[in-house]
């Protein structure tokens, strides 16, 4: 009969199978090709000079940047980004050269809409790649000139190099820094709005003096059929997205099969058994949804992989430790990103299981109180 209430429930199984399936293919489409490239910008050259040229075509030739237009003058310039919807300009100041041959210390300007933090922050470090790479080979003759020889004016020209390798993100993409964690949120969300949906469903039904097996059998009976049916269907979905999802994306996946249920089925657990406990406080249906959605934003920025956690109010930061989607991420993220070996993430791994616990003594207390108002309704309509 649970089955059948699950299946037959049009909202819940296209929130469940639908959402999930949807969002595989929809959140990361934005950002498939990892990186932004080739961001179009504008260039206003007021030195002419051999060397400015030379500098817009080695900005030309960053994988960052593409020259899209070339102004007069700032006013032109920002006409160009307004018409032409530019990711920016560069500005290369009169006397650039002669500033360089003086060994002065000429400056480059740029100017960007950093609303979109990313593009800016991309094309940023196209022009400071090709501004640095400038300014090295400029060192470079000039300790060649003193009698340096070629090889070490190479590595003498700055005091420190540096040998940036990235470990985790080894592609520095956002598929790769984002997904991961955004599809166990997906999981959390979708699994609480389908649990919340059938209890709620349920509820509505006693008011309107409806029976039916969720008032005849047991309670723990009721929540244990429930909550293993739904963990069953979520370790399918799981493994869709850690399978299949992973693989097509490319996303790096350093667990065990075995370490990945291993940990999904606590947090599976108690993310059904916090739908329950919702599905007895709200009196309709389309309220699990809002609730849920509006949790979203809230959540991503406090589970720890879009903002620092240390700098979050510490009040904020431990409500939110409540809900399983916060240790699930940081779990997930550590054992299949991060290559954490599993006792490492013990201590996530036991608080998803205390909340296993203490959601389901309160579901057990909800659903119990429910059922007892249902009776007593049902005898006052008598």
């Amino acid at each position: 009969m649970e089955l059948k209430s699950i299946f037959s429930d049009r909202a819940l199984i296209l929130t469940v199978f639908g959402g999930v399936i949807f969002y595989s293919f929809l959140y990361p489409l934005p950002y498939s090709q990892q990186l932004p490239r080739d961001q179009r910008i504008v260039v206003v050259d007021l030195d002419s000079s051999a060397i400015s040229r030379k500098l817009i075509r080695m900005v030309d030739a960053t994988p960052e940047v593409q020259i899209s237009r070339y102004a007069g003058n700032m006013i032109d310039a920002q006409q160009a980004i307004v018409e032409d919807g530019l990711a920016g300009m560069l500005l290369i100041p009169k006397n650039f050269y002669r500033d360089l041959l003086l060994n002065k210390k000429p400056t480059l300007s740029y100017a960007g809409d950093a609303s979109y933090f990313l593009v800016y922050g991309k094309v940023v470090k196209g022009l400071m790649t090709a501004g640095g790479t400038l300014t090295a080979a400029v060192k470079v003759k000039r300790l060649l000139i003193k009698g340096q020889a070629l090889a070490a004016a190479k590595y003498q020209y700055t005091a420190v190099n540096l040998s940036l390798q990235p470990v985790f993100n080894t592609t520095n993409g956002y598929v790769n820094y984002v997904v991961p964690a955004v599809f166990v949120l997906i999981l959390h969300q979708t699994l609480l709005i389908g649990t919340g949906l059938l209890g709620v469903g349920q509820n509505e039904n006693n008011v309107k003096a409806k029976t039916g097996y969720w008032r005849q059998v047991p309670v723990w009976q009721l929540i244990t059929t429930r909550v293993f049916i739904f963990l069953l269907i979520y370790l399918l979905l799981a493994a869709y997205y850690f399978g299949f999802c992973f693989d097509y994306y490319g996303i790096s996946r350093l667990a065990e099969p075995l370490q990945i249920i291993q940990l999904a089925i606590p947090f599976l657990l108690a993310t059904s058994l916090l739908g329950i406990c919702i599905s007895q406080l709200l009196p309709r249906r389309e309220l699990v949804t809002a609730l849920v959605i509006l949790s979203s934003l809230p959540i991503i920025f406090t589970a720890g992989f879009v903002w620092p956690t240390n700098m979050l109010p510490s009040l904020l930061h431990d409500f939110f430790q409540l809900l399983p989607a916060n240790p699930g991420i940081q779990a997930f993220l550590q054992l299949n990103q991060m290559g954490a070996e599993f006792y490492q993430i013990r201590p996530l791994w036991l608080q998803l299981w205390v909340q296993v616990v203490l959601y389901g003594l309160l579901a057990l207390w909800l659903v119990g109180r429910k059922r007892e108002q249902a009776k007593n309704f049902s005898i006052d309509l008598h």
